[in-house]
């Protein structure tokens, strides 16, 4: 479900990349450009979930992904007035932003990012078996 989400999100932004082009932080260049940047990378993410190996690294970053277009929630949010043809209320665009958390914790738990320990590759894991031994 989780890869689905993200593959789906990630191919919407070039099938329909105008919505997101206006909520687009002005401050940030290339809105187009930066939107199919978070297609692909939403698209890789979701693609990574579904292979057990890589579903840590994806899961991690998904994360990280997440938090890079938090700016532009916020944008929504505070300009959603100012954008034309919003469809979302002010109101329910803020109550939508700590929603990002519960997604982030979401990807942390299904992918198991949660489990990762820097610097522990197999074959480290392997010579510390080798050494209890």
């Amino acid at each position: 479900m989780l890869a689905g989400f993200f593959v789906i999100a990630g191919v919407l932004h070039f099938v329909k990349p105008e919505p997101y082009e206006a909520i687009m932080p002005p401050q940030l260049p290339y809105p187009r450009e930066l939107i199919y940047v978070s297609g692909v990378a939403e698209i890789f993410g979701g693609l990574g979930v579904l292979s057990p190996r890589l579903r840590p690294w994806a899961g991690l970053w998904l994360i990280g992904l997440l938090v890079a277009v938090f700016p532009a929630n916020v944008h929504h949010a505070i300009a959603a007035d100012d954008i034309p043809g919003n469809p979302v209320s002010r109101p329910a665009l803020i109550a939508r932003l700590p929603l990002q958390a519960l997604l982030i914790a979401w990807v942390w738990k299904t992918t198991g990012a949660d489990r990762l320990r820097p610097g522990r590759s197999r074959a480290r894991r392997a010579e510390h078996a080798l050494r209890r031994r």
